[in-house]
């Protein structure tokens, strides 16, 4: 899409540039601005007195400190005024035409475009017995799964991101705390997890706005989550290589999830419906793309996500840590 951003902060008076993993270059105006107040970032801290002056001069706007900031809705429209007594001021971005950047969970460096050549059929055939528990035990979580979801593959789906998300937020954190406690660096595992599980919390948010949960089904994330979440925490714990491959079996079977879920689609039984801006944004997809074009991209990054596991897995079996061998950071 090739995004060119600007963005005026209250900063040290200083011009940088930011360049993402496909090139698309950020480009920063900083500049002094009523937004962010009447002062720079030298002199962004009032005093008490002057924020009692400020506080009397307007009623409109809500004080909590000195040094104002504008904070924009989600929706990018602007809402009340928030001040920071700390002089972090929210970033302003704007896309190459000019429109507000109105994503707060991602910003347009974050963003990138789906290797859809990735080969979707390879997988990890279960030799030892590890092998063999993790993928049963993947096999087995199907099938009340498929009972409770049956057809409706965009609860499923869903359902499906709110689970895969957990993984890489365990294994990076509990590496983190490895790292700090060996003082040591992970090889970059850390943030290829991490990269990881927010991937999937995208591929959520985009979910979210195409099929509405049910009470009962966001009851039902609440039960899974806290189940999964604390026995992959022990799993990791016992057996990286366990925890790893476990993962890549369940990429594999997301996988197969998506291309069932396609199916439908094009067979007419779910309405292929225009894509959510989210999704448009976040793979810089064209503006006419349609929820196929977003099941696509999606099933896209869980076979990445599958080949990132499956190889977690083997270093481990080779008698390595993951610090050994360079972690594939924007992998996806």
């Amino acid at each position: 899409m090739g995004l060119r951003l600007l963005s005026t902060a209250a900063g040290n008076g200083s011009v940088s540039g930011l360049v993402g993993s496909e090139r698309a270059v950020a480009t920063w105006w900083v500049k002094s601005s009523p937004v962010f107040g009447v002062r720079n970032a030298s002199t962004s801290t009032m005093t008490l007195g002057e924020k009692e002056q400020k506080d009397g001069k307007d009623q409109k706007e809500e004080v909590v400190g000195g040094g104002g900031a504008t904070a924009a809705t989600s929706g990018g429209q602007k809402g009340k005024e928030v001040a920071s007594y700390w002089g972090v001021p929210p970033s302003r971005l704007t896309k190459e035409d000019g429109s507000e950047w109105k994503w707060h969970c991602f910003r347009p460096w974050e963003t990138y475009q789906a290797d859809l050549s990735i080969d979707l059929k390879k997988h990890h055939v279960p030799k030892t017995f590890l092998d063999k528990f993790a993928y049963w035990t993947v096999k087995s979580l199907r099938l009340p799964t498929d009972i409770f979801f049956q057809r409706r593959y965009g609860c499923r789906a869903m359902m499906l991101e709110t689970v895969a998300a957990v993984p890489g937020m365990v294994g990076g954190m509990l590496l983190h705390c490895k790292s700090l406690r060996r003082f040591e660096p992970s090889g970059g595992w850390i943030k290829a997890l991490l990269e990881e599980a927010e991937n999937e919390r995208m591929h959520l948010m985009t979910f979210m706005e195409v099929a509405k949960p049910k009470w009962y089904e966001r009851a039902l994330v609440f039960a899974v989550q806290g189940v999964f979440f604390n026995a992959y925490f022990v799993a990791y714990l016992a057996s990286p290589k366990l925890a790893h491959r476990i993962t890549g079996y369940l990429e594999e079977e997301a996988i197969h999830s998506y291309t069932e879920f396609l199916k439908e689609l094009d067979n007419g039984n779910i309405e292929n419906v225009k894509a959510p801006a989210i999704a448009i944004d976040y793979w810089r997809l064209p503006a006419d793309s349609t929820l196929r074009d977003v099941v696509m991209v999606v099933r896209a990054d869980e076979a990445h996500h599958r080949d990132v596991n499956h190889f977690a897995s083997d270093i481990h079996y080779q008698g390595l840590e993951l610090k050994d061998s360079p972690a594939p950071i924007g992998y996806h």
